[in-house]
């Protein structure tokens, strides 16, 4: 199997992608997951439009208003909330080999410690999160879901991305780097403020 290319058309149109969505409360952000700087990953914090309120549906139900308490805050300051996350990755991810395997488990393993640490804390103040497996596209933390979610279809709609069909294949084209990029979302039902708090304890990357 050979490395896909993808046309410069595609990636000049990428690079041209809409950078704010009616969605959006809060604008992607580079931030460092842990003290030492090692590992960093843009995020952003989103509603959810009616095509993926619809994708949400299909992969979760009414689970997230079950099994959680929502403390003293009242339904009308509760929100349905997606936080798609974004890193760059250090090798371009549409070719092959043992390097690139071995890069996009390093992204993995950032993601799921970002996601597992994240929900957590939203879960200690009793709201409900979860954040999708890349690999499976299934939740981590809500059982018996077996409908996968589509991450590049997600940032499609969020963050208005483009994506590059290859056959059966949908290749995310980041507007400044294209598809060196590894997405991953989490999602909640909570004040979006304290998302954003939370989010803004994170150190801010240098641009």
């Amino acid at each position: 199997m050979s490395s896909i290319r993808i046309p410069p058309e595609d990636i000049i149109a990428a690079q041209s992608a809409t950078l704010t969505t009616s969605s959006m409360l809060y604008a992607p952000k580079i931030i460092y997951i842990d003290e030492l700087g090692k590992n960093d990953i843009e995020c952003s914090i989103h509603t959810l439009p009616k095509p993926l309120k619809r994708e949400f549906d299909h992969v979760f139900g009414n689970t997230y208003l079950m099994g959680q308490k929502q403390g003293d805050v009242p339904m009308e300051g509760m929100q349905l909330l997606a936080i798609p996350t974004n890193q760059r990755s250090r090798e371009d991810l549409v070719k092959i080999g043992d390097h690139i395997e071995f890069e996009k488990d390093r992204l993995l393993n950032v993601f799921m410690q970002f996601g597992a640490s994240l929900c957590e804390k939203l879960r200690s103040y009793g709201f409900w999160a979860d954040y999708i497996d890349p690999c499976s596209g299934l939740p981590m933390l809500t059982r018996h879901c077996n409908k996968v979610y589509s991450e590049v279809d997600g940032m499609e709609v969020l963050l208005g991305y483009r994506a590059y069909n290859a056959g059966f294949c949908k290749i995310l084209l980041h507007p400044k780097w294209g598809s060196a990029v590894y997405p991953a979302t989490i999602f909640a039902f909570a004040p979006s403020n304290l998302v954003q708090k939370i989010l803004e304890e994170y150190r801010p990357a240098a641009l």
